[in-house]
Formats: C-alpha cells, structure tokens, sequence
C-alpha cells in the first residue's frame, strides 16, 4: 500500500507485484506527479495556475497554461457541453455565497439579488480554450473551480505513472474515486464499494459493490455537506444554470467509465440533470455506465441502472 495526503484529502494505492519486481522509488514519482497536478489546478495554493487565471481580469488576452491544466480544460468543456451546462467549472462563487465553500462563510440562503448578481459572471462559455494551451476571458470577473474533475485527473495520471513503471495490476484512488487494472493479488476482480447515500449512515457502509478491470469509477452525493431551513434540505450541489441547491432527489451518482477524468465531472453533472436526463444521457454515451440513486419522500432508496451496469454478489 503507498498513500499520503493530496489535493485536500488522501491517495491510497494497491500494486500487485510480480516476482521481480519492486515499488522502490515509485511513491517520490507518484507524489511528483501529483504535486505537478496540484501546482496547476489547485485553488488552496495562491500561486497556481488556476489561482493567478482567477486574479487574471483582463478580458480578450490569452493566458498560457500547462498541459495538465489544457487537457483538464478540453475534457471540462465537453462535460459542459453534453450536460447543457449542468456541469460548470465556473460556479464556485455561487458554492461560497450558499456558505458551501472554502471562504468561511457561514450556510445561509442568499437574497434573490445576491444570486442573480453573480449569476452574470458564471458561464463556462465565458472562457475559451485556445489551442497550443491558451486560455481567454470573454468576462473579466469569471473564475474557475475544477475541484470535481482534478482529483478524477489526478486518478488517471497516477495510474499512468504507475503502468509506465511496467506494473499492470494496480488500484489508484484519490478522495472516493478509483482508476482499477488487471487483478488482485488473488487473480480476482478488483471490488469497489458504493456508500449507502444518507446521512445516518457510516463512511465506510457499503450499499452496493461493482467488480472492475480496467475501468475508472467515481461517484457524487450531496448526502454529507447540507443544511436545513424550515424543514427543507439545501445541499452543497448547485445547479449553475438557476443558482439554487439541486432539488431533484438525485442523492448520488456512480459513473464507470475509461477515464476517471470524465467519470468525476459527469457524476457531478448528472446529480444536477437530475433522474430522468441524467440516464438518458449516460445511455447515449458509449463505454459509460451509471448508477443513479433517488431518495423518495419517505426516505426509502430507488435504484436507476444504465444499460450495461451491474452489481456485484
């Protein structure tokens, strides 16, 4: 097992190793390799790229990036793009007005005002992606979070950094979320297990377990970080199209797909399209399997499978 902690929470990696082969030194690439990531994208660090991009408020001026922070930026926009917007890098400033963000801020419903002023600055189509790694404000004030899509990143690059290294039966995961290869050291299917998604229920109770090979997983719930006014729940997902909490009963998401980049944007994407578009969605994409997870008004579970999506005994 190699872990220790990264982008505000934790890696942990299993690699099976064949007779003569060992893991020394592969921890030091492992951590170089996500220091690199967070030195791009990480909001916490003041001199990051992402960080200097949100202070950057000049409008039609390019502004060069690295290509970990380019190709995050290419996958993020056709994630915006499928999901008509239900996913949007640019909608932090809404999280930390709800109080759900990482200003302090105390959890509280914003003025009708409040919101709409700074809906006016969100818009993922206010940012262009130039080639050769550029990026352009359309609007000064806009800023970027890609907080649910970099640790999904930072999943697929380790497991490549991993497999470059000649091992081809690993599990990576970062924060909840997996890239699988090959087997276990019993020559078994790697088993990942999804939390029961509601609030009573322990960090480590399974709900239902899938057998992967090959496969990235990650998963979106709005189960732990809520509060509750008058009796109504507001979670900390927000829907960047309106401004408000997602209010669809949509409590979690699991997306199996070949990148853990695109399975950790289109979680999120699909607790805000909600139930019904949401699957749609899932089914018109190929090599990508969901579960989506509804709580019903009397806090009883409903289960909505994608075609391909199977549970494990």
């Amino acid at each position: 097992m190699i872990q220790g902690p990264t982008m505000g929470t934790a890696y942990n990696i299993k690699v099976v190793t064949g007779s003569f082969q060992s893991v020394s030194g592969l921890k030091e690439k492992i951590e170089k390799r996500l220091l690199e990531i967070n030195t791009a994208m990480s909001t916490y660090q003041k001199d990051s790229e992402i960080s200097r991009f949100n202070e950057f408020n000049q409008t039609n001026r390019k502004f060069r990036i690295s290509e970990d922070f380019y190709r995050v930026m290419k996958i993020a926009q056709a994630i915006y793009r499928l999901s008509d917007g239900a996913w949007d890098g640019t909608v932090n400033p809404l999280v930390d007005l709800w109080g759900f963000g990482t200003s302090g801020a105390k959890k509280k419903i914003p003025l009708e005002n409040e919101i709409s002023a700074l809906l006016s600055n969100i818009g993922f189509e206010n940012i262009e992606v130039l080639e050769h790694g550029y990026l352009l404000k359309k609007r000064a004030a806009v800023t970027l979070d890609l907080s649910s899509i970099a640790k999904g990143y930072g999943v697929d690059q380790v497991a490549d950094t991993i497999r470059k290294e000649g091992f081809q039966n690993y599990l990576v995961e970062i924060g909840g979320e997996v890239f699988a290869s090959g087997y276990r050291q019993d020559g078994n299917l790697w088993r990942i297990g999804i939390n029961r998604p509601q609030t009573d229920a322990a960090f480590d109770e399974v709900y239902k377990i899938v057998n992967l090979r090959n496969r990235a997983f990650a998963t979106s719930g709005d189960y732990r970080n809520f509060f509750l006014v008058d009796g109504i729940r507001y979670a900390h997902i927000i829907d960047p199209r309106t401004g408000y909490p997602i209010a669809n009963y949509v409590v979690s998401v699991t997306i199996i797909a070949d990148t853990c980049t695109f399975a950790d944007g289109l979680a999120t994407a699909i607790m805000v399209m909600g139930p019904e578009k949401g699957l749609e969605l899932i089914n018109r994409l190929d090599a990508v399997e969901g579960l989506i997870i509804v709580e019903q008004m009397d806090g009883s579970l409903t289960d909505l499978y994608s075609k391909g999506f199977r549970v494990s005994n």
